[in-house]
């Protein structure tokens, strides 16, 4: 590996080149390679200035082992990591094996990330059961001020790695949350949106994003806590693995059954309801007599509509559709 310089980059496409990468970035982390060996590692393969910009601090190495002078001219191709993002600063057409760099950069990066913080800072973070002074400690090494506004954004697992970013593990499985200063729309969808609060509330934004996060579908694969109101806090209050017998009751209802009551709540008038169903009023009239048996209450008076409103909306948090 002592002449990598090969420039794989101007090597024949159809060689081994990827794996000559790959080694190439297993040999220089088993040897303890940090950041700027890193940078160096891939400058020198691709040709081209390589560069990083984690937790905020742009790090950059040219082929020749130097700092390059001035602001990067490109940041292409790019590839994003856990702490932040790592590029390369080809101004031209990309190299064979550019994305493969870039890739084995972040990988690499992202390994010593794991190493350096068995927990993140950003888990520690968004933490509730941390105290304040840990939770400080964790938004300083992120370097946030305690009193600056964030948002939380949650996706699930599987999205893109994102700058400061992390998985962590919660009630509705493991959902990536991701740390954000400035009002720009989510990268990835589908995506919630936890309320902006003081870095050092944190917790508060990751819930309510969590929340958002499990109330996405298709027609909205962007859901803000923001917007739910105080349907937030009877979403704070709800257990998903004990949930409360009206949402049992509705978890329980056939498809069409579900298409009556919802039927029933939201048109003024049974006759309407009937029109809107294509059924004989009587045959209707028998049918809401015994959703009224079935769920303990008459889903067409004023609290019944909000109970069946609450209770629907507390079934898109829970996975009792088959209970």
């Amino acid at each position: 590996m002592r002449e990598p310089v090969g420039r794989l980059a101007a090597l024949d496409p159809e060689e081994s080149q990827p794996l000559q990468v790959v080694a190439y970035f297993d040999t220089l982390l088993a040897g303890g390679a940090r950041l700027d060996a890193l940078l160096r590692g891939a400058a020198v393969l691709s040709g081209a200035v390589a560069g990083a910009e984690l937790h905020g601090h742009v790090s950059r190495r040219s082929p020749d082992g130097r700092i390059p002078q001035g602001e990067p001219l490109s940041r292409s191709p790019r590839h994003p990591c856990s702490a932040g993002e790592v590029w390369l600063e080809r101004a031209g057409p990309h190299h064979a094996n550019d994305e493969m760099v870039v890739d084995r950069l972040a990988f690499a990066l992202d390994l010593i990330e794991a190493r350096r913080e068995p927990v993140g800072a950003l888990e520690i973070a968004v933490d509730p059961t941390r105290t304040v002074a840990e939770r400080t400690i964790a938004l300083a090494r992120l370097r946030v001020e305690p009193g600056s506004r964030i948002r939380i954004v949650a996706t699930w697992s599987d999205s893109p790695p994102a700058p400061s970013s992390v998985v962590v593990p919660t009630r509705y499985g493991l959902v990536r949350a991701q740390l954000c200063r400035a009002d720009e729309p989510p990268t990835t969808t589908p995506a919630g949106l936890g309320p902006w609060v003081r870095a050092d509330h944190a917790p508060d934004s990751w819930a309510a994003a969590v929340i958002a996060l499990r109330l996405t579908d298709p027609a909205a694969p962007v859901v803000d806590a923001t917007d739910l109101g105080a349907l937030l806090m009877l979403a704070r209050e709800h257990d998903p693995q004990a949930p409360h017998a009206d949402v049992v009751a509705l978890s329980r209802l056939d498809a069409r059954t579900a298409q009556v009551l919802q039927t029933l709540v939201e048109r003024d008038s049974m006759r309407a309801a009937a029109a809107t169903l294509g059924m004989h009023h009587s045959t209707l009239q028998a049918r809401h007599e015994a959703l009224t048996r079935e769920l303990g209450y008459d889903p067409r008076t004023a609290l019944g509509k909000v109970r069946y409103a609450a209770a629907e909306f507390l079934l898109r948090l829970t996975d009792l559709r088959d209970a």
